[in-house]
């Protein structure tokens, strides 16, 4: 499921999937560029590791953050946060890579 909601000056989303899990240990490198758990790595073959550290640096281009909460086997939430005033003026000149 996923959820967005205003919560003071910012907005906060959340999506939580019933999949695989994220191990503790793992936590702190998923949003690495190329990272890929041993989990996730068994449960699919191709995957490139980027998706989520991609999330990350396009939150982080307009003020925002992304966190999780995860248990192995059980499934993860996955929660981000922008700020309400000044998002929609936010822009990346061209040819900066986020």
């Amino acid at each position: 499921w996923a959820r967005v909601l205003a919560e003071d000056d910012r907005i906060v989303g959340q999506v939580q999937d019933t999949g695989i899990g994220i191990a503790q240990e793992d936590v702190p490198r998923i949003f690495e560029d190329f990272y890929r758990t041993n989990q996730a790595k068994d449960f699919e073959r191709m995957g490139t590791g980027l998706g989520l550290s991609i999330v990350k640096a396009i939150l982080e281009v307009y003020g925002g953050d992304i966190r999780v909460e995860s248990e192995l086997g059980a499934g993860s939430t996955f929660i981000f946060r922008l700020p309400l005033e000044g998002a929609a003026q936010k822009t990346v000149p061209q040819g900066d890579a986020l």
